[in-house]
């Protein structure tokens, strides 16, 4: 599946700052295509993913060298300036560097003259006729279910309507957001979080509380047999590690790191580092079932099925949690 989202840059400082962005949706030794004309922002686009990256030395202009390795917070840095190659040395020097563990970023990707590998295409163009700068960015490095897949494995979970109503709900929420996000400038990956959010609860019955429900649906012997069983293999899990776990086993593990991190407290778990973990984590507190309300809403029925309306510290850690990733997220206010 593939995110094409297009940005558009008004100035050098949203060309920094959307760089900048991107670094906070990177789950694993990536390549990083990028193409653009001359003077149409890649560098600075760098500098601002760079310094994101923990990487305090400025990206010189491209065409000063081929290679510059960087050492950052996590992984390397390798940085390609195809621009003065032919297209057999281009890709004699792309080649040289492919199991390479590190983020990969090459500048002038269209000297490969060849069909890119999976990979981020990013390519900044600077229209004449107006001020600023258009970014579009293929994401092709995440794989994903389908939504037809979604449906399958809740068949299979036998899965409560409400809850897969929930997911939908929340799907929609964390949809809209990144794509409010975008429209602000920040890169997100928003068919990611719309899928994490469709599968997010599919493992639900895992932390099931007796009286809690908004559904007064009895869960058939069939379900219980079914579940039983996930228990059983997954014993000891909450909902999210065992939603993960399944996951990983399919061949989804950037999906996995995303749904794992949206519970409560989840940095006990895996660190919530990632703009997709955020805004799965921030939906999901925005949604009692299918309807869509305020984190104070949410809350006040948290308390009222799990604490009998009583504030418990897990609670209020829990609300100011969601808070805080609210302000991070959306400093300007949320859209709704």
């Amino acid at each position: 599946m593939t995110s094409k989202p297009t940005i558009w840059l008004r100035e050098a400082e949203n060309t920094n700052s959307c760089g900048f962005s991107l670094a906070q949706s990177i789950y694993r030794p990536v390549t990083i295509y990028l193409d653009g004309e001359l003077g149409a922002g890649k560098t600075t686009f760098l500098n601002g993913f760079s310094t994101a990256l923990g990487i305090s030395d400025y990206l010189t202009s491209p065409t000063y060298a081929l290679e510059q390795r960087y050492e950052t917070d996590s992984l390397e840095l390798l940085h390609l300036d195809l621009y003065r190659l032919s297209t057999e040395d281009a890709r004699k020097l792309v080649a040289s560097t492919d199991d390479h563990e590190a983020i990969r970023c090459i500048e002038w990707a269209e000297r490969l003259d060849s069909p890119l590998d999976d990979g981020i295409k990013i390519f900044i163009t600077d229209p004449k006729e107006k001020e600023g700068r258009e970014l579009s960015i293929s994401f092709d490095d995440m794989p994903l279910p389908s939504y037809q897949d979604i449906l399958k494995w809740r068949k299979e979970m036998m899965l409560p309507a409400h809850i897969c109503d929930h997911c939908d709900a929340v799907a929609m929420v964390a949809r809209d957001l990144a794509l409010h996000m975008i429209g602000s400038g920040t890169i997100v990956r928003s068919e990611a979080v719309e899928r994490a959010g469709q599968i997010h609860d599919l493992f639900r019955f895992v932390d099931f509380t007796l009286g809690a429900s908004h559904s007064d649906i009895e869960h058939t012997n069939e379900q219980h047999t079914v579940w039983k069983d996930i228990k059983d293999k997954f014993k000891g899990m909450r909902h999210e590690q065992a939603c993960a776990e399944f996951l990983r086993e399919r061949g989804f593990p950037d999906l996995a790191t995303i749904v794992q991190a949206h519970g409560p407290g989840s940095k006990m778990i895996g660190s919530r580092d990632t703009t997709e973990q955020k805004l799965l984590f921030y939906a999901d507190k925005r949604a009692i079932v299918d309807k869509i309300v305020t984190v104070e809403e949410r809350f006040e029925d948290f308390q009222n099925r799990y604490t009998e309306g009583k504030e418990t510290l897990e609670g209020k850690q829990w609300k100011e949690e969601t808070k805080a990733v609210e302000a991070e997220l959306f400093p300007d206010g949320v859209p709704f």
